[in-house]
């Protein structure tokens, strides 16, 4: 229920609901197996169920969540820092490596990687007490022509989309400005170092980014 909890919140990030269609289809297991979960975990006091609206997860059902986005985010940072894995690879490796970890295993991690704040893909790692560090980030989408920014994470697991995004540089840390964004869900254009790049409205709703408090650029 704890994996379970993790993926709900992780998909309830930006909207109320988590339909149980997209549940289903990130946790990778059949509909029939989602709809008994959610079964136990509503009665266990984890998850609200709505029909047509789908699940969100309770104060408890937070909570519970917290050690397994922890633990799978360390092993993130592990696979990529350590272990020299690809951030393209390090989403379901990680769903792989992390089940046979204990918690001694966890704090050599914690440590070896030098107690780190976000995984490779810019997501904030809960505290070892539960706690999730709040993050001030908005889609890319949400900035108009003329903002400056800072990439502050990428919201997708999709191999093919990371793997270009670190071809062409535009990963957690990178500033950028926006020259342009056209209307009706029209590409957008970023200049940032060497590189003036489009970007497709549908790739720039996953790249999240904080904006720079000196204002617009030029």
């Amino acid at each position: 229920m704890r994996r379970y909890a993790a993926e709900i919140y992780r998909l309830q990030d930006g909207q109320p609901w988590v339909g149980l269609a997209d549940l289903a289809a990130h946790a990778a297991v059949s509909a029939q197996a989602v709809s008994r979960m959610a079964r136990r975990m509503k009665e266990a006091g984890l998850v609200e169920h709505q029909p047509y609206r789908g699940l969100r997860l309770t104060e408890a059902g937070q909570r519970a969540a917290m050690p397994a986005i922890r633990r799978h985010r360390l092993v993130e940072v592990f696979l990529v820092n350590v272990m020299g894995f690809d951030w393209s690879e390090t989403h379901d490796l990680a769903d792989v490596f992390e089940q046979g970890i204990d918690a001694s295993i966890e704090d050599r991690i914690d440590l070896l990687t030098g107690h780190p704040t976000r995984c490779p893909h810019g997501d904030p790692i809960p505290t070892r007490d539960g706690r999730m560090p709040v993050l001030d980030d908005t889609s890319l989408v949400n900035l108009r022509t003329g903002e400056r920014g800072v990439v502050s994470r990428v919201r997708t697991h999709d191999p093919e989309r990371l793997r270009y995004l670190r071809s062409i540089g535009l990963v957690p840390g990178t500033a950028f400005d926006l020259r342009s964004c056209a209307p009706f869900n029209g590409p957008l254009r970023l200049k940032y170092g060497r590189h003036d790049e489009v970007l497709g409205h549908e790739l720039a709703t996953a790249i999240w980014v904080t904006r720079d408090a000196s204002g617009e650029g030029g």
